[in-house]
């Protein structure tokens, strides 16, 4: 069972996603999206930039699962920004995964020519090559910058996010167009301290489940789409075993108390645009 969100644009979206950030593409990717599709997955997430488009296309296709029943999401690179640059990286996500539409397709960091890259994602949309467009790593700084230039509003917006991370200023400026957030790192990256932290440990043993369970349980019940990395088997299917308890209002209320208001990456630093670009070439 993975509770679906439905998105500003009407689309529906699996609350629950896999992620496939550093899982390299070595048969790892498509041994790790095998396991999840197995395991129930209906949402996988990938990028141009991860490198490993080409592994879970294929694992997709051996899964036997029709491709109409699973969520592909998939980002455009920085280098392939500006309009005529985005077309050929939008073909080329196409390409690379074997699949003559994606479900979901983002502009992956906010730099360069975000607004080009927009309209060919906007255009993309409108002759079926992607079903819904969004956003990722757009902090309210950058969210005011570019969006009210848009013609079609961003259906999500990608960001860092955990119970340390909540990113309630950004949440709150997106809430006015139903635009929805998707977690990355939504267990902060396998952070120690706070799968570890007393609180949560002592809501999970009320229920009979682990920290990560617990974590991931406030975010879908916060309105939040989760992408839940992990190459463990078991840490896979428990990832996604969190629709058969739900937390109460206190303890949402303790969860919500744990923001820190501090993020690990900030798009906002100088040089991170030009940073991207040099250390994470794409070919056409």
């Amino acid at each position: 069972m993975n509770h679906a969100i439905t998105l500003n644009d009407g689309v529906q979206i699996p609350a629950v996603g896999f992620g496939t950030f550093l899982i390299p593409p070595d048969g790892s990717t498509y041994t790790a999206v095998l396991e999840a599709l197995q395991a129930g997955y209906r949402h996988i997430d990938t990028a141009t930039a991860y490198y490993n488009e080409e592994e879970v296309g294929k694992a997709v296709r051996d899964s036997d699962i029709p491709r109409e029943e699973i969520f592909i999401t998939s980002k455009l690179w920085v280098s392939h920004f500006g309009y005529e640059r985005a077309k050929i990286g939008i073909d080329r996500s196409l390409k690379k995964l074997g699949m003559d539409y994606m479900d979901l397709y983002l502009l992956h960091q906010p730099y360069g020519d975000v607004a080009g890259a927009w309209k060919a994602l906007e255009e993309a949309k409108q002759a079926g090559k992607i079903r819904s467009i969004g956003v990722s790593n757009m902090t309210p700084k950058i969210w005011n910058t570019y969006v009210p230039q848009f013609s079609v509003i961003p259906s999500v917006n990608q960001i860092e996010c955990n119970p340390y991370a909540q990113q309630k200023v950004i949440r709150e400026i997106m809430s006015t167009s139903d635009v929805k957030v998707e977690c990355w790192g939504p267990l902060g990256q396998g952070s120690k301290e706070l799968l570890t932290n007393a609180q949560i440990t002592a809501i999970g043993e009320k229920y009979g489940k682990n920290a990560g369970q617990v974590i991931l349980r406030f975010e879908v019940q916060e309105g939040m789409i989760v992408l839940p990395k992990s190459t463990n088997p078991e840490r896979i299917k428990s990832n996604l075993n969190i629709f058969d308890f739900t937390l109460t209002e206190d303890e949402m209320n303790i969860m919500r108390s744990l923001d820190t208001g501090k993020t690990k990456h900030d798009p906002d630093a100088p040089g991170v645009g030009e940073y991207l670009i040099t250390n994470y070439p794409i070919e056409d």
